[in-house]
């Protein structure tokens, strides 16, 4: 098991698609809405209210807190979803995507462009990857609900490397 730290280093393009990580650090967590809202801002050249540079998204939202607990549920949800406003947000610096599913290749080409890389984790086992997760805040558009963004803390997250930086897939056959 390899592990990734974010803010992410330029180490990211040593490993190889299919390699198992684990994640410590903090991850943005959104989703459709909210992707949609900071790719106008970009658009409109206005000031993002939060860095991307060197950042991770999780494609995610979470289900309400229990008392006493630090999240709910929260699993990946399917990233080609999110493949039309991902470009924008990877020229701004992004480098980790995490969600589920296979991408489509102008993702993948804007990955190798900017030399970040996208990883799956495992689709209806949001219960267990909220165990990794050590502390939530909503740090934009509180308005949009559980598509609010989010930032996570996350210990040892788990993931696999499905794109690395050199494009190679885990979703196509050789």
């Amino acid at each position: 098991m390899i592990s990734i730290k974010v803010p992410v280093s330029s180490d990211i393009c040593e490993l190889k698609s299919g390699q198992q990580v684990e994640i410590s650090g903090d991850l943005l967590v959104f989703r459709d809405q909210a992707h949609k809202r900071l790719v106008c801002e970009l658009a409109l050249n206005n000031k993002l209210p939060f860095d991307l540079e060197n950042q991770a998204i999780f494609y995610a939202a979470p289900t309400e807190t229990k008392p006493g607990g630090i999240i709910g549920s929260i699993g990946p949800t399917t990233s080609t979803r999110m493949d039309d406003f991902t470009k924008p947000l990877l020229e701004k610096g992004i480098k980790l995507l995490i969600g589920k599913g296979p991408r489509r290749k102008q993702v993948k080409d804007s990955l190798i462009k900017n030399k970040a890389i996208y990883l799956v984790t495992v689709g209806g086992a949001a219960a267990f990857l909220s165990k990794h997760i050590k502390k939530v805040k909503i740090i934009a558009y509180q308005d949009l609900g559980p598509e609010a963004v989010y930032l996570i803390k996350v210990e040892k997250f788990p993931a696999i490397v499905a794109i690395d930086c050199n494009g190679k897939d885990i979703f196509e056959r050789s």
